[in-house]
């Protein structure tokens, strides 16, 4: 286990017995793999059935008070005041200089109370920094486990157990009991399937996930690892800061920091909304994007490294961030930053990596499901 690792899980027998060494993400000692399963099984346990993992290394922080939705309607780019109780939205944090620092997850569990889940960039600091002097409360809860149940035989599974998930909708939230223990399941995940997020006491998530991965044996439900978040998210177009920013592939002579126009992350900003941090440098920037973010279909059964070099007419043109091989439907694919002349279908690519040199062509990163019917379906 890494030394940085401050954040305690009561899962880490569990990941252990599993043949995890468990890394430290976010502080968390987190399994990145398992050595007694294989990363092509998980990946296709949860496009074809179910797989169980462990996210708790995300951030959980509750705001309370009077004044929370006015911090959040600084703080993030969502209009926060469309959210009800019962719901939940993706949000961006910039800083003042209009650039991403984090993204997060903002449920409202009342009318002056949020839940609210953040990666691994500087979203929780930057709430506990514009809450000082208003009439909020804020609560970091690292007792709240986060274990997510990922793919089409979710919903069945815990239909069992939970009364009106099936009519559970995507993006909103319900506080119920499973197995006689309270929790939050919210309709959300990071794998582009439909999925579900349970958000469990400590004491409580070792008999949780025992039960669910028992139980659901027979309908082919195991655990996954924290990796095979990688694999479903480059065919599902889901970002992970810092791994796809400027933060891992700096431009020279420019501080950290990527535009919202660059990643592809303008949906998060509410039509009409103003007034959130770097909202003003964030609509000059339009149309002045360095690079964009785009996809990758490589001529090979190989995994793409992050770091490959993209060449095309003889140029250095991008560099991969994040690649995965699908035995479902036999493509490598890859999310990338590329220059914006690039960027579009169909451009002929040429990988230059340390294991692969390849051609390739220009992807739109819609590999899986473009349409996003899975995650939605009713």
């Amino acid at each position: 286990m890494s030394v940085m690792s401050w954040r305690r899980s009561p899962l880490a027998d569990r990941h252990r017995a599993l043949g995890s060494t468990l890394e430290d993400w976010n502080g968390m000692e987190t399994a990145w793999t398992y050595s007694t399963s294989d990363l092509a099984d998980e990946h296709e346990a949860i496009r074809t059935k179910a797989a169980l993992m462990d996210v708790s290394g995300l951030r959980k922080a509750h705001l309370v008070g009077p004044h929370s939705h006015q911090v959040l309607q600084r703080l993030t780019t969502r209009d926060v005041r469309k959210i009800y109780p019962g719901k939940s939205v993706y949000a961006c944090v910039l800083n003042d200089a209009g650039k991403f620092t984090d993204d997060c997850i903002l449920y409202r569990t009342g009318p002056n109370s949020w839940m609210t889940v953040y990666g691994s960039g500087t979203g929780f600091e930057d709430m506990a920094r514009d809450a000082v002097g208003k009439n909020v409360a804020v609560l970091f809860d690292d007792d709240l486990q986060d274990l997510s149940l990922q793919g089409p035989l979710a919903v069945k599974y815990l239909a069992r157990h939970v009364p009106g998930i099936e009519s559970l909708k995507y993006f909103h939230h319900m506080q119920t009991t499973l197995f006689g223990k309270p929790v939050m399941i919210s309709r959300t995940g990071y794998t582009g399937e439909r999925g579900y997020e349970i958000f469990c006491r400590a004491e409580d998530a070792r008999e949780i996930w025992d039960t669910i991965l028992a139980e659901g044996k027979e309908m082919g439900i195991v655990p996954a690892s924290f990796t095979a978040l990688d694999w479903l998210r480059v065919e599902s177009y889901l970002l992970f800061y810092p791994y796809d920013n400027s933060q891992m592939y700096p431009f020279e002579n420019e501080g950290p920091g990527d535009t919202l126009w660059e990643l592809g992350l303008t949906f998060t900003v509410s039509p009409g909304k103003t007034g959130f941090r770097g909202a003003e440098e964030h609509f000059r920037l339009k149309g002045k994007e360095r690079f964009k973010i785009f996809g990758v279909l490589a001529e090979t059964d190989r995994i793409l490294d992050a770091g490959d070099e993209l060449w095309a007419q003889g140029r250095k043109v991008g560099v991969v961030t994040c690649g995965m091989y699908s035995r479902l439907t036999g493509r490598s694919m890859a999310i990338a930053r590329m220059d914006v002349d690039v960027a579009v279908q169909g451009t002929p690519l040429e990988v230059r990596g340390k294991a692969v040199q390849c051609a390739a062509i220009a992807h739109t990163i819609t590999f899986d499901d473009p349409e996003k019917k899975k995650r939605t379906a009713a």
